[in-house]
């Protein structure tokens, strides 16, 4: 997920998209604690795109 397209978005979206990634670096998580996360590179991923949904979001606040 590109900066420039979480730009386009407006607060509400981007707070939707901040919960769908959390959703899914939960589910990584317990994945990976059970041991049935083959590709763990998933999990940086999406704290990565979490820390940018963030920084937008408070960009867009002008915080």
């Amino acid at each position: 997920m590109k900066a420039n397209e979480l730009r386009e978005k407006n607060v509400a979206e981007l707070q939707a998209e901040l919960v769908k990634l959390r959703k899914e670096h939960f589910s990584l998580r317990m994945h990976r604690a059970s041991e049935q996360l083959p590709q763990t590179h998933l999990m940086g991923e999406t704290k990565r795109d979490i820390a940018r949904v963030k920084t937008v979001i408070r960009e867009k606040q002008g915080v």
